[in-house]
C-alpha cells in the first residue's frame, strides 16, 4: 500500500475566527490535520465579540463552547495564535509555508488564576472591547478565552524595569525573554479565513465619530450591551454614564459610498434590527430609531424585521443622513437627514448614536506573500481545486455567521478534495 506523504494529509488554515475554526474541525474530523494560524491572541474572531446572534438573538459562547470541544478532541489540530503566515509557496499537496510567531510572554504553565492583573502598573486600550476601557499590559483576552492563557502586549508593557508579573507568578508561567521565531512547514492545501475588520468610523467626520463621544459603531454596541463587556451589559452614555432613553442607528456609515466603502456589507440592517432589542431589553420605554438607504433583511429574516419594528416599537425612516452634531446644551446628539418618502427634511435627537459601518477584509494587500488573488474590494478569490487555496467566511466577502459556517464547510471538503487529487498524481 502506498504511502500518503504527511504533507498531503495537512490543511493550512489561515485565520482563527468561527470560519476557521469550523474549516479545522471539520477537515480534523474527517481524518486530515488542520493547523490553524491565527494572528491575535485568541480564537473565536468577532464572533467572540458579540452579545447575540440573529434572528434566534442568542449568545455566540454557546456555539463557541461547542467548537472549543471539537477542537480539543479532534485529533491532528494544531493551534498558532499571535502568529502570522509569510509566505505560501508550491502547488497542491506540496505548499511551504513560512511562519512568523510573536512573543506572548506566558507559556503553557499559566492556569488564568489572575494574580499578575493586580501588580501590573501599565494600561491598554481593550482591544475586545474596540478600545472601550482598559486592561493592564498582561491580561485575558476574554472569559472564554482560548487558548485559555495570558498574553503581554509588548507595545506598552515595561517588561525587565517592571517584572512585577514574574515575582507573583507561582507556576512560572510568565517569560519576558521570549522572542520572535520563525518557522516552516509542509502543507497539501490552503484555506483562507482571514475574516473581517470593522470599517474605520473615524473617516466618517461628518457623523461626528471621535468628536462626540455618544456616537459609537455598532460593533460597540455589542460589546455595551454584552455583560462581559465594559459596562457589565448596561447601555450607557459613554460620555457621562447616564441611562439612554433613545439611539439612533444610522445604516450604510461609509458603505454603498464610492468615497468610502462602495459595495454593501448585506448584515447591517439585521444588525441594527438586533441592537434595536438590546436597547429595548434594558428600557422598555426607550425609543429606536433607524434611518436606512433600503432595508435589506432578505429571505426568512424578513419575518424578524417585522417582528423587531412591531413588537419592540422601532421607528424607521428611509433616508441618508447628512450630519450628527450636538446640542450644546443638553448635550443631546441631533441626526440630521432626508425623509425620502415624505420629501422633508428632519432632525430626530437622540442620547446615543449607533453607526452601523461595513465589513472591510482584514487581509491587507501585499502582508502575505503567497499566490492569492483580491478582487477589486481586496476580498479574496478562490481559485478552485487546482490551486489548493480556498476561501471561508468574510474573507471572500461580507456575509451572516450561519453563511460563513457553511462556506468554511465547503471550503474543508473542496480542500480534502484537493488532497486526495495530488495524492493520486
Amino acid at each position: 500500500m502506498e504511502t500518503v506523504p504527511a504533507a498531503q494529509r495537512s490543511i493550512l488554515i489561515v485565520g482563527g475566527g468561527i470560519a476557521g475554526i469550523t474549516a479545522a474541525v471539520e477537515a480534523a474530523e474527517a481524518g486530515y490535520e488542520a493547523i490553524i494560524v491565527e494572528q491575535g491572541a485568541y480564537l473565536g474572531g468577532r464572533v467572540a465579540q458579540l452579545y447575540k446572534y440573529f434572528p434566534k438573538l442568542c449568545p455566540p459562547y454557546c456555539g463557541l463552547e461547542i467548537n472549543f470541544q471539537r477542537l480539543r478532541k479532534a485529533p491532528g489540530i494544531r493551534v498558532f495564535t499571535l502568529a502570522e503566515v509569510e509566505q505560501i509557496v508550491g502547488r497542491p499537496g506540496e505548499f511551504d509555508v513560512s511562519i512568523r510567531l510573536h512573543p506572548r510572554y506566558v507559556n503553557d504553565r499559566c492556569t488564568a488564576c489572575g494574580a499578575c492583573t493586580p501588580v501590573c502598573p501599565k494600561d491598554r486600550p481593550n482591544a475586545f472591547n474596540f478600545g472601550v476601557g482598559t486592561t493592564k499590559a498582561i491580561y485575558l483576552p476574554h472569559e472564554m478565552a482560548f487558548p485559555m492563557k495570558y498574553a503581554i502586549d509588548g507595545s506598552v508593557c515595561g517588561f525587565t524595569e517592571c517584572a512585577r508579573c514574574v515575582e507573583v507568578c507561582q507556576y512560572g508561567a510568565v517569560d519576558l525573554a521570549m522572542q520572535p521565531r520563525s518557522f516552516s512547514l509542509q502543507v497539501g492545501a490552503v484555506v483562507v479565513a482571514t475574516g473581517w475588520k470593522p470599517y474605520d468610523a473615524g473617516q466618517l467626520d461628518y457623523l461626528g465619530f471621535g468628536k462626540y463621544p455618544d456616537v459609537i459603531t455598532n460593533v460597540m454596541m455589542e460589546r455595551l450591551a454584552a455583560p462581559n463587556g465594559p459596562t457589565r451589559g448596561k447601555i450607557l452614555r459613554p460620555s457621562d454614564g447616564g441611562e439612554v432613553n433613545s439611539v439612533a442607528f444610522v445604516q450604510c456609515a461609509g458603505s454603498r459610498d464610492y468615497n468610502y466603502l462602495p459595495y454593501c456589507s448585506g448584515i447591517c440592517c439585521m444588525a441594527s434590527l438586533k441592537e434595536a432589542t438590546y436597547l429595548r431589553e434594558r428600557n422598555p420605554n426607550a425609543k429606536a430609531h433607524i434611518f436606512y438607504i433600503d432595508l435589506r433583511t432578505p429571505g426568512t429574516y424578513e419575518a424578524f424585521s417585522k417582528k423587531v419594528r412591531e413588537q419592540y416599537g422601532v421607528s424607521i425612516t428611509k433616508g441618508k443622513v447628512a450630519r450628527v452634531t450636538e446640542d450644546s446644551t443638553s448635550k443631546q446628539l441631533i441626526v440630521e437627514a432626508e425623509d425620502i418618502l415624505s420629501a422633508q427634511k428632519i432632525q430626530v435627537r437622540a442620547d446615543l448614536v449607533v453607526l452601523a459601518t461595513g465589513i472591510e477584509p482584514s487581509l491587507e494587500p501585499g502582508k502575505m506573500d503567497a499566490p492569492i488573488v483580491l478582487d477589486a474590494d481586496r476580498f479574496v478569490v478562490s481559485r478552485g481545486t487546482a490551486d489548493g487555496i480556498f476561501t471561508a467566511g468574510c474573507a471572500a466577502g461580507p456575509m451572516d455567521v450561519a453563511t460563513a459556517v457553511q462556506q468554511a464547510t465547503s471550503a474543508a471538503i473542496q480542500a480534502i478534495g484537493a488532497l486526495q487529487g495530488a495524492a493520486r498524481r
